[in-house]
């Protein structure tokens, strides 16, 4: 880590990884993968079996007094068994390589809330791949690698964005650092704390909802092919005409924090720009960093903090870093309007 001891850090025993590798065991003899719907409906029964200890510094984690961010260390990941990096999240050379670190990592995640995927981010999957992708080097996007990834709150354009952020890292050879800073931590005068609190910022959808990475035709089923064309209408909407938003609600003396710089260049007014510079300063001088190892779990709490990533210098000859990706939602219910079926984890 670099400056402050941002992230909540707990590792795990070797009886706590053996007892997890037994459910772990378990659940793949049955799913080749987490996309499945009847593996979603028993998720949580089988989180339960997680080491009690674990369960119990989640739980903690989740109340949302101790830190903005956790780390779990000690599981194993075999790099052997993974293969290559894919060169791109729609062309694996082995689809099943990651479904033992994933099923574990959906469980975890499970102690959260409810993970959820988008319409329009990776055909809908629950389970998003980061890695870099030559077309997006420079990108501002999670398969960029050349620039700085920009500080932000996941989905910031969203009214319906995840809670927590969740990463599992399988391969990172270059040591590439996470950053992250807890609003908390941000310190800010009163008059710029009174104007980013009030409904007048403005943040357009990032790169991952966008036209260019939309994908896959469009399915048999009607209802689901309305919902996906309203999904994306309303992202073609907030590109032409966003609302505005506050950037800080929630409690006035400990808020929540709402912020995607890159999306919000040039669609301010001067003087909430002024208050977007100053904040901006702040969480650079409160900005952390953590560097995951694989096996690693890191999990942000989107309400609380931004997390960004440093600049790497991507190969793209299949060692390069590799996380899996979850958002987590703390109340499926308000999206229900947005999903196919009450069962469904895909919001459009």
């Amino acid at each position: 880590m670099n400056k402050g001891e941002f992230v909540l850090r707990f590792q795990l025993t070797g009886t706590e990884v053996a007892d997890i590798q037994r459910v772990a065991d378990d659940l793949a003899l049955r799913y080749a993968t987490v996309e499945d719907e009847r593996f979603h409906a028993e998720a949580l029964v089988y989180a339960q079996e997680l080491p009690r200890r674990l369960r119990r510094a989640i739980i903690d984690y989740r109340t949302g007094e101790v830190s903005g961010s956790f780390v779990l260390s000690g599981l194993p990941v075999d790099d052997s068994s993974l293969g290559d990096t894919p060169a791109d999240w729609r062309d694996k050379p082995n689809p099943t390589a990651t479904t033992r670190y994933d099923l574990v990592f959906y469980l975890v995640g499970c102690l959260l809330g409810e993970p959820v995927g988008w319409g329009t981010q990776q055909d809908g999957l629950l389970m998003h791949d980061v890695f870099p992708i030559k077309g997006f080097r420079d990108d501002q996007i999670g398969w960029g690698s050349e620039q700085p990834l920009v500080w932000h709150t996941e989905d910031a354009f969203h009214p319906l964005r995840a809670d927590y952020l969740a990463l599992m890292c399988l391969r990172n050879p270059d040591g590439v650092e996470t950053t992250a800073a807890d609003i908390a931590d941000v310190k800010l005068d009163e008059e710029t704390r009174e104007s980013l609190a009030l409904e007048r910022y403005f943040i357009l959808p990032d790169d991952s909802h966008r036209p260019q990475s939309w994908a896959g035709e469009e399915q048999q089923d009607p209802r689901l092919g309305r919902l996906l064309a309203r999904s994306r209408e309303r992202v073609e909407s907030a590109l032409a005409s966003p609302k505005p938003v506050a950037v800080l609600f929630g409690a006035e003396d400990d808020p929540y924090v709402c912020l995607d710089p890159h999306y919000m260049q040039g669609v301010q007014g001067e003087q909430e720009q002024a208050a977007l510079d100053k904040i901006g300063e702040a969480i650079d001088e409160a900005m952390g960093g953590v560097v995951l190892e694989p096996g690693d779990i890191l999990f942000i709490d989107n309400y609380r903090m931004v997390h960004g990533r440093k600049p790497f210098k991507a190969r793209y000859d299949g060692t390069d870093r590799w996380l899996r990706r979850l958002n987590i939602t703390r109340d499926l219910r308000k999206s229900r309007h947005a999903r196919l079926t009450a069962a469904s984890r895909v919001i459009y």
